[in-house]
């Protein structure tokens, strides 16, 4: 395993207002990791750090060792929570975007996805319903060959099948040496696939354990913790 994220004292604020402070972490190879906390703890704020969408206000943020930027976006996957796609788009067209942008992307993985669900490539995004936009989207993402995916609540307002079919899709076709980034307040519907899990509060890092650690250490399960943790 290596080390795919280092974060030292990683800081962000929005004026007077503290998103993340001094968050110090570090996120291996191999893994799904659960990124979980209540509204306003930070979550969007670092995996936008990680994407390069925003810029820390202090601390270091590397992603294998490379500073955020034109590099660092190569490797990472990122599926945010809501769409940027163009619903004017056939599925078709969107794909052969993301194949001319991203040279890991592998259309042939992508097309077998979409015959399995039985999705027109021809067909617009926009005469589709939010779960099969939604499966469109996640199958994007996890047909390049990335080494960190950062997934943005997946599986938020969709019904129970689709959120089955996300997630079998991310367990089956992520790379065995990449790891998975997954942030989510549906905790009893993940915590299955986790193996880590990283707690943020009031832009700290009060938790990051693995799951088998958890369960003995606490003898209950992630939603359990979670709900004590944070008085849910």
């Amino acid at each position: 395993m290596s080390t795919l994220v280092t974060c030292k004292e990683l800081t962000k604020a929005y004026g007077k207002m503290t998103a993340l402070n001094r968050v110090s972490l570090e996120i291996e190879s191999g893994h799904i990791i659960g990124l979980l906390g209540p509204n306003g703890s930070g979550k969007t704020t670092f995996i936008k750090l990680l994407n390069g969408l925003l810029t820390p206000t202090s601390g270091e943020l590397y992603i294998k060792k490379l500073p955020v930027g034109i590099e660092s976006k190569k490797i990472i996957s990122y599926l945010p929570d809501q769409t940027y796609l163009n619903m004017n788009n056939t599925v078709k067209e969107v794909m052969d975007y993301f194949g001319a942008f991203y040279a890991d992307f592998e259309p042939e993985r992508a097309y077998k996805m979409l015959e399995s669900l039985q999705i027109d490539p021809k067909a617009r995004l926009k005469t589709m319903s939010k779960g099969t936009k939604e499966k469109v989207q996640l199958i994007l993402v996890m047909s390049r060959r990335a080494e960190l995916y950062v997934l943005d609540e997946p599986i938020a307002g969709v019904d129970p099948a689709t959120r089955d079919y996300i997630l079998h899709t991310i367990l089956t076709n992520y790379e065995p040496d990449a790891s998975v980034l997954i942030s989510t307040h549906l905790i009893s519907d993940i915590e299955n696939i986790l193996d880590q899990v990283i707690f943020l509060k009031e832009g700290q890092v009060c938790l990051q354990a693995s799951v088998d650690d958890i369960r003995m250490q606490h003898q209950k399960s992630i939603d359990a913790l979670f709900r004590e943790v944070f008085k849910c």
